[in-house]
């Protein structure tokens, strides 16, 4: 004969359950696996004057728009990967000129400023600089909103240096 256990229970208590964590992980696959995508803008010095965070699949031209809208430059200076007509056409409508070289693939190859594209290393130069910060170089947080927040943080101090 077997004896009812009153004081056990099938699952844990729902007052004990931690509820689920809301916000977007901005987590995506990509060939090197699950990453994250930062598209930013910075000024003539490197300083950075616009942060947008997709997920790793997410294409370059996609956040294009998001991050020159708004803001006044005389060139706008970008890599192949943001290489399409209606991003240059957003840009001359916007008053500036676009220094993008063209892809490989083009069948009429735009002309770009061969000189002025050289200050294109000045984003490359403003990652290095986020990266020294291990937290944003190795992604330790879940979360879009907090991994954006050190992200924000890192530009601070890039700002202040």
């Amino acid at each position: 004969m077997s004896v009812p256990r009153l004081d056990h229970r099938a699952s844990p208590p729902t007052r004990c359950r931690r509820p689920k964590k809301a916000g977007d992980p901005q987590i995506g696959r990509s060939r090197g696996g699950l990453t994250t995508k930062l598209h930013v803008a910075v000024d003539s010095l490197g300083n950075p004057v616009r942060v947008i965070l997709t997920a790793g699949q997410i294409s370059d031209i996609g956040q294009a728009g998001a991050l020159i809208k708004d803001q006044p430059a005389e060139f706008i200076v970008a890599d192949k990967g943001y290489d399409s007509d209606a991003f240059v056409e957003t840009i001359t409508a916007q008053g500036s000129q676009a220094v993008i070289p063209p892809r490989a693939n083009r069948l009429n190859p735009r002309t770009f400023d061969r000189h002025i594209y050289k200050d294109r290393n000045l984003i490359e130069r403003f990652f290095c600089r986020i990266k020294q910060f291990r937290r944003i170089a190795t992604r330790y947080d879940k979360l879009a909103q907090s991994f954006l927040s050190f992200v924000h943080l890192a530009c601070a101090f890039v700002w202040l240096a």
